[in-house]
Order: C-alpha cells, then sequence, then structure tokens
C-alpha cells in the first residue's frame, strides 16, 4: 500500500508524522472519507467543498487547492490498483510545540490512505440492523459547530463505545434537549406515513454528502421530505428507519433499544432508495 503524504507517495510503513503534529495532540485538522466506486470517484467536488468549508471554519489554510488534490486522489487510487475504494482525505494543523498556539504550526499535513471497505457486512443491508440510543449527547452546536468535520471525534467514540457494551451496531445522539440529530458516523431518516423524514441541520447535524444525495433521490421518486424535529418515540413508532455516510451508504435499521421498527424488517422505502442509490453511485462523480 501506498499513501500520499505531504507531496509524495511513500509506503505505508514510512507514512510517519512527528508526535509534535497538532492533528495528533489535539485532534487540530478536518477530514472527509471518500468512496470510488468502479473507477468513479462519488461525488469528488461535494467532498472537496466541504473540506475547504470546514478549514475555513477553523483557520486552516491548505496548501492545495481542490484540483491538486483531486489529483492527488487519482494517482493514491492508481497507485494502489484500486477502483472500489474508501478513501481517508486528512489536513492536519501541522507540527508545532506543546501549546495550542496554531501560529507555531508552519505548514499543514496533508495525508490519502486509499483501501477498500466494508463497514457493514451484506446480511445487515438485507435484515437490518439493531441500534441503540446513546445516553452521551451530540456537543451543542453552539460549542462546536456540527458543519466542521474535524479530526476531534471523542464525542462520537464515547457514544460508540455506548453501542459495543450493549451488543448494537451503532448509536444514535440526541441534542442537548433531547431530539434526535445523528449517529455516530451517519446521518438518521425515518418513513413514516410514506414521507421522510430527518432531523434538521439546525438541530446539530453533519450536512452529509450521502444525506443531500438520498434527499434529491426521494424527490426525484415523488417521496415527501420533511426535515423537522424528531424526538425518541417518534423513532420507535416509524414504519421505516435508515441511516445513510459514505462508508455505510444506506443501511436499514429494523430495531432501536430492542424495540421492532416497523415490520421488523427493512422496508419497502428505503429498500427503493439504496436501489436508487447504488445506480447513482456508478454516474455522479469523477472517473479516473
Amino acid at each position: 500500500m501506498k499513501i500520499f503524504l505531504n507531496g509524495e507517495l511513500v509506503k505505508r510503513e514510512d507514512a510517519k508524522i512527528t508526535v509534535f503534529d497538532h492533528g495528533l495532540l489535539y485532534g487540530d485538522g478536518v477530514f472527509e472519507g471518500i468512496r470510488s466506486y468502479g473507477g468513479l470517484i462519488f461525488k469528488l467536488k461535494e467532498h472537496l467543498d466541504r473540506l475547504f468549508v470546514s478549514a475555513k471554519a477553523i483557520g486552516l489554510v491548505i496548501p492545495m487547492n481542490e484540483k491538486e488534490l483531486a489529483d492527488a486522489i487519482i494517482k493514491t487510487l492508481k497507485e494502489n490498483s484500486l477502483r472500489d475504494a474508501y478513501i481517508r482525505l486528512v489536513v492536519t494543523r501541522g507540527a508545532g510545540d506543546l501549546g495550542l498556539d496554531p501560529r507555531k504550526c508552519k505548514r499543514p499535513t496533508i495525508f490519502i490512505i486509499s483501501d477498500k471497505i466494508a463497514l457493514y457486512p451484506e446480511e445487515y443491508y438485507k435484515n437490518g440492523l439493531e441500534i441503540i440510543i446513546a445516553n452521551t449527547r451530540r456537543n451543542i452546536k453552539d460549542a462546536l459547530n456540527p458543519q466542521i468535520k474535524s479530526l476531534n471525534y471523542l464525542n462520537n467514540i464515547l457514544a460508540k463505545i455506548e453501542a459495543i457494551k450493549a451488543d448494537a451496531e451503532e448509536s444514535i445522539m440526541l441534542s442537548s434537549d433531547g431530539y434526535v440529530a445523528e449517529c455516530t458516523g451517519d446521518n438518521i431518516f425515518i418513513i413514516k406515513d410514506g414521507a421522510l423524514i430527518t432531523p434538521p441541520l439546525d438541530v446539530g447535524v453533519l450536512k452529509g454528502v450521502t444525506r443531500l444525495a438520498v434527499i434529491n433521490l426521494a424527490k426525484k421518486e415523488k417521496i415527501a421530505v420533511n426535515e423537522k424535529m424528531i424526538k425518541p418515540v417518534d423513532l420507535y413508532a416509524a414504519d421505516e428507519c435508515f441511516l445513510t455516510g459514505t462508508a455505510a451508504e444506506i443501511v436499514p435499521v429494523t430495531k432501536i433499544d430492542g424495540k421492532s421498527i416497523g415490520s421488523g424488517g427493512p422496508g419497502g422505502v428505503t429498500l427503493r432508495l439504496l436501489t436508487g442509490f447504488r445506480e447513482l453511485t456508478k454516474v455522479d462523480g469523477v472517473r479516473y
């Protein structure tokens, strides 16, 4: 495996950064998870746009433009002979000292990892996930803007640990005032009376690339879409539920906190959207 690191492709064992990098010391950096399907990098522009928005929000100047990053991603995929892959693009503040001052970091660190990934086995797409609602609440949006896809994921990790302890695959995180926000790595949707419902961005959720793709797919399929506040009780009463994310794609949820959702199996609207999404991954992106 070759890793892109600060302009060079290096062997995995040689892909090293200093322990003084503020991405490591403080989670000071931003990232994107991107997928390629059959030699097409899915929604590459949307991911790169979001990366630069995140970087700007934390005052991080990326020393490469979008075209240069796109070329670097393609170069990394080709070097590793990958056509179906997960890509992790990371930009850290760079090497500094043991203080917080970002001015001490003279140049950001950029690395790109490309590899195969299967977040969930195929059986979950057929039978659905069992998930829980975590006690760990989502960071309040006034403290950390949820649109910043930063390297600091401790909030999410704590909720993920709760899922592991409960022998579940994922945790739903609530906002500070008890509304459904998102899962530890995915956005969440429910179907009720034929309509698609997902939490609004201002409840404190990431503007997911897959989330928006699914909303647009639903509208194209003449499925009503509502972005509105969801309470836990609304989840239990839903006809269907599913999660979305770059790695997860669209994965059905069939149990929440041990309670069966709808018929107890993946619903028809969910499967219809999953089929449409997989068709979209064949055409919407950059070929290499």
